[in-house]
């Protein structure tokens, strides 16, 4: 079944910040992952939740997507996220 990692961003240091966006992918794709949505238009339709920046990611399961954030592939670009932007990012399951 697949899985989703949910992450909503606020980049506080957009220079560095394009450094990670450009170690990402080859470690989300290592996993059997692909980008769903990565930072572009959200249109608020209903509540209040309006977030900088909105990616999604779809692996082939949430094992698959724990193996990769846990992934020594991920680790760099992992500490460079988490030195120039805050956020927060979820896990879920599909159907």
């Amino acid at each position: 079944m697949p899985a989703y990692v949910i992450a909503t961003v606020e980049v506080k240091d957009p220079v560095r910040y394009e450094d990670y966006k450009m170690l990402v992918p080859p470690s989300i794709a290592a996993f059997g992952g692909r980008f769903v949505a990565r930072g572009g238009k959200t249109d608020v339709l209903e509540g209040d939740w309006n977030p900088k920046r909105l990616v999604i990611l779809e692996f082939p399961s949430a094992e698959q997507a724990r193996r990769w954030y846990d992934s020594p592939g991920y680790a760099e670009a992992k500490a460079l996220r988490q030195a120039t932007s805050t956020g927060s990012l979820v896990l879920i399951e599909g159907v």
